[in-house]
């Protein structure tokens, strides 16, 4: 390889890769422009030369491809949340379909070349659709409080005060917030002390529009004149919490929360059910889309009433809910404890008898569920970014639940699980859906079938 740091070289953009970046071949060395688009005639310079690529920054574009836009987002380049506001919205939406199909041509499960692959189900208003948001906060020299994200790859805050994509009213508390711990001079965390408040969740339910909060912070602050004056500027606030935090690591929560002020949970809505989250509980950030995305998951497992039906990764229930009325019985588990309190609350509020949650990992509880005899005829796993666990897949393969939806964050994770799946099962279709919009990530719906 010729090439070195600081080298300014002219590249053609063949295609983007699966984190948003154009990608060309400059003298058969495979070149990674952040920015760059496909089709894109660019000048680039080499940030850094590994063993089989190179990284290069975008200095100027000599041809712009024709579906270039101009972000709206005034910090787009600075803040690395979103990584494709520059292309057209019905183009991101095609480069999300063909992330499943690199991400399945690299790990090459049974068959894949043959993949139904459905297009990717987009949001007719694809800004303001994040009802969560979580800013790191800090303050600089003794400056003024900031609230944002980390640039990416460092430790550097960008000041938010007007996402695209995140959800209004929850970005308005959040600078109300900012406002607020100024204004009464709260310990912000300080990051060689580990000590104050570190970052601030905010999450709106779309079907109550109730809010909640909570404070991370890693010493004991007295929040009661911020929560006063904020409660009372925001009426949708109904619930605020701290969580302590005393780790070095960039774990966003520790485990002890703390409810001071408002009530337990918040309400929210899918499908034709509602359900109450606690701070803690997972829940999708894009409530539109988790309405098309369980509408997906539940079209796919095609259960009945004699069904035994497992959610692994079932958080407060949400998308197993969908299925109760639907099967004879429906077990899941989580790790958070608190969600699977909610889980619990959920099922009993709907008049349902048919349920057993149980905290813990799912590779733990399947497999003695299976040695006490329990059998499940279909199954539903939403798992974490990192994919299923071995022993769970194992587990899986061992037993065959005749009915399996696979819901997926992460393209290169399913891929690499449909490889052991496939032993077992035949691969129906894949179904993309569009819950991150400008960014380079996408969810999946998989049916998959025993096979015979």
């Amino acid at each position: 390889m010729n090439l070195q740091v600081k080298q300014r070289i002219p590249l053609k953009i063949k295609r983007m890769g699966i984190n948003g970046e154009g990608i060309g071949f400059y003298k058969k060395t495979l070149v990674f422009v952040p920015g760059a688009l496909k089709g894109e005639e660019v000048f680039c310079q080499v940030a850094s030369v590994r063993r089989n690529f190179v990284q290069a920054k975008l200095l100027k574009i000599n041809k712009p491809s024709k579906f270039r836009v101009e972000p709206e987002c005034g910090v787009y380049k600075e803040c690395g949340g979103c990584q494709l506001m520059h292309l057209r919205y019905d183009k991101q939406l095609e480069f999300k379909t063909d992330l499943l199909g690199q991400a399945l041509k690299k790990f090459k499960p049974e068959h894949f070349e043959s993949y139904d692959i459905r297009p990717t189900i987009g949001m007719k208003e694809p800004r303001h659709y994040r009802a969560k948001l979580q800013f790191q906060t800090r303050s600089f020299g003794g400056g003024s409080v900031k609230a944002g994200l980390f640039a990416e790859g460092s430790h550097r805050l960008i000041n938010i005060n007007n996402c695209v994509v995140q959800d209004k009213l929850t970005q308005a508390i959040m600078n109300q917030v900012v406002v607020l711990l100024d204004k009464y001079k709260l310990p912000i965390y300080d990051e060689r002390k580990i000590s104050g408040i570190r970052t601030v969740m905010i999450r709106r339910a779309l079907g109550s529009n109730q809010v909640q909060l909570i404070f991370v912070t890693s010493k004991s602050v007295s929040f009661a004149k911020l929560v006063k004056e904020l409660t009372a500027i925001y009426p949708e606030i109904v619930t605020i919490a701290i969580n302590y935090n005393y780790s070095k690591s960039s774990e966003i929560y520790g485990q002890e929360t703390e409810i001071i002020w408002g009530q337990d949970t918040i309400r929210e809505e899918v499908l034709d059910y509602s359900f109450e989250l606690s701070p803690r509980a997972f829940y999708q950030l894009n409530p539109q889309q988790t309405e098309v995305l369980y509408g997906q998951a539940v079209k796919a497992l095609d259960v009945d009433k004699n069904d035994n039906l497992i959610d692994a990764y079932c958080g407060v229930g949400t998308i197993g809910l969908a299925f109760a009325n639907k099967v004879k019985d429906i077990r899941g588990m989580d790790i958070i404890p608190e969600a699977i309190d909610d889980a619990r609350k959920n099922a009993e509020a709907l008049g349902l008898e048919n349920y057993h949650y149980e905290v813990g990992k799912a590779e733990d509880i399947i497999p003695r569920w299976y040695k006490e005899g329990y059998r499940a005829d279909a199954l539903i796993v939403d798992p974490p970014r990192t994919g299923l666990d071995d022993k769970l897949l194992q587990t899986i393969l061992e037993y065959v639940p005749e009915k399996m939806v696979y819901v997926s964050c992460n393209v290169s994770t399913l891929s690499r699980d449909l490889v052991s799946l496939t032993q077992a099962y035949e691969v129906n279709y894949i179904q993309s859906v569009d819950m991150f919009p400008h960014t380079a990530r996408t969810e999946a719906v998989v049916k998959l079938t025993r096979k015979m």
